[in-house]
């Protein structure tokens, strides 16, 4: 767990995936995209819209999403 109390998963090696993004996440990117969006940052603006979505669809969120929404604000 990091400091934003956002838990990363990882593929198991069996290559199923885990469940998606916890509530925690979500309000993290949530957070981000309002950020993003008031400074333009199109780029984070898309990762958080994924994120958002894969939680509303029930899939998993890209890895390298979760690591852009947990490492904004640092």
């Amino acid at each position: 767990m990091n400091g934003m109390g956002l838990r990363l998963r990882r593929e198991p090696a069996t290559g199923r995936r885990e469940a998606p993004a916890d509530g925690a996440a979500v309000d993290a990117a949530w957070h981000v995209l309002e950020a993003a969006n008031e400074l333009g940052d199109e780029a984070t603006v898309a990762a958080c819209r994924r994120l958002i979505d894969s939680s509303l669809n029930g899939t998993v969120a890209d890895q390298a999403d979760m690591q852009l929404v947990t490492d904004y604000f640092r």
